[in-house]
């Protein structure tokens, strides 16, 4: 099979949302698991946010002149990020998928320390791929939803953040992280959808949504706690949090959320151990 990679446009939203949503339902069909997007409409408008973005690099994979799969990577902070990687379920064995990670970690290589992603648990294929191309697993991860907890802790004030608050938030994620993720920060204070908490008259964590798709950094557990409590909603199938950290976790689930599946966190490359509670987003 002629496969053939060529850089994406934002002509191809709509057919990277087809397959998107059939590949993700594939897989989580057959693990009686519920599909990451709810339909392939969903899954296009995510594609064509992304697409134009100019932190993300997007490229298709063709067979023939017909688009069989595709590959997101996010250039958004010095550590880099397999964004979405999808397949056409129809199509088995033909090595696409190995070919677009191949170009994915090419492109990000030269410009990044290392490169992460997030896979679900349960999907052993695509888990094996990543480890055979050199990904190592550092992280378990839960995915916890439920109904809002609308809880405000005493001592912690959450608010919306402003553009006031990134310096402070990227001394904060590098503090944690040794890298700060300041354009994702940005267009989540455009969007609206960032927040901040402070204790004793301190900015003390953050978090770009409390969603699949947003991250979070805390100085302490109590920090995240708030920012949780605080959230209206879940996004999404739910946050990311570190199954390590069992303080949190537990309180996650004693405040009603429960674990609706587990993911892998995998990096490539340079790795910073986390210094500090965190909630990844799963476009890393």
């Amino acid at each position: 099979m002629n496969t053939q990679i060529r850089q994406a446009t934002a002509e191809d939203a709509g057919v990277f949302g087809e397959i998107c949503y059939h590949a993700f339902k594939s897989i989580a069909d057959q693990y009686n698991y519920p599909p990451d997007f709810p339909s392939p409409e969903v899954a296009a408008g995510l594609y064509s946010n992304l697409l134009p973005h100019p932190k993300f690099h997007s490229a298709a994979a063709e067979v023939n002149g017909t688009v069989v799969g595709s590959i997101v990577v996010s250039k958004r902070s010095n550590m880099a990020g397999i964004s979405i990687l999808t397949v056409n379920p129809e199509i088995h064995n033909k090595n696409i998928g190995r070919k677009l990670m191949e170009y994915g970690i090419s492109h990000l290589q030269a410009q990044s320390d290392g490169i992460q992603l997030i896979q679900a648990a349960y999907n052993v294929h695509s888990f094996s791929l990543y480890a055979k191309l050199g990904f190592d697993a550092r992280e378990m991860l839960s995915t916890m939803q439920g109904p809002a907890i609308n809880l405000k802790l005493p001592g912690y004030k959450v608010r919306h953040a402003t553009e006031n608050d990134l310096e402070a938030c990227n001394r904060l994620c590098t503090t944690i992280h040794g890298h700060h993720r300041g354009v994702e920060l940005q267009d989540a204070i455009q969007q609206g959808s960032a927040t901040v908490v402070e204790h004793q008259g301190n900015l003390t964590g953050y978090s770009t949504a409390m969603a699949f798709f947003g991250h979070s950094v805390g100085k302490t557990n109590e920090d995240l706690k708030a920012l949780i409590g605080a959230a209206s909603e879940f996004q999404g199938p739910g946050i990311l949090i570190p199954s390590g950290n069992g303080e949190l976790l537990r309180w996650c689930m004693e405040h009603g959320l429960r674990n609706a599946m587990q993911l892998t966190l995998m990096s490539y490359g340079g790795y910073n151990e986390p210094q500090g509670p965190f909630m990844p987003a799963i476009l890393c």
